[in-house]
């Protein structure tokens, strides 16, 4: 499945009405922990076809990312996974606790 980039709150607002379930993963373009954390991202994007999968770069959204941090009461973070389900973030997860494995054991 693809990721799709998203940089506005409407686009992100869409998204929720539109998906029952997906991926959002909050990227930092100038931390090395969070490029791990990409990579793991990617590799799991790759390898599955269910959960629709979204992500921002901070950097480029920050207003974006801070409107998810206001809309679901989950501290900032990046590199910052979050799982949707019915518009409520049902897990979440940041830094080194972002893997593969993690985000398939958890993003179904």
């Amino acid at each position: 499945m693809n990721k799709t980039m998203i940089q506005t709150v409407e686009e992100f607002e869409q998204i929720l009405q539109e998906n029952k379930t997906f991926l959002f993963f909050k990227n930092s373009t100038t931390c090395p922990i969070s490029h791990a954390a990409y990579e793991e991202f990617e590799n799991f994007v790759a390898d599955q076809d269910q959960v629709p999968c979204f992500y921002l770069n901070v950097q480029e959204a920050k207003p974006l990312s801070n409107h998810i941090a206001e809309a679901t009461g989950v501290k900032h973070e990046s590199p910052q996974a979050l799982l949707f389900k019915d518009g409520k973030v049902v897990w979440d997860a940041s830094h080194w606790k972002i893997t593969y494995s993690s985000l398939q054991e958890n993003a179904k």
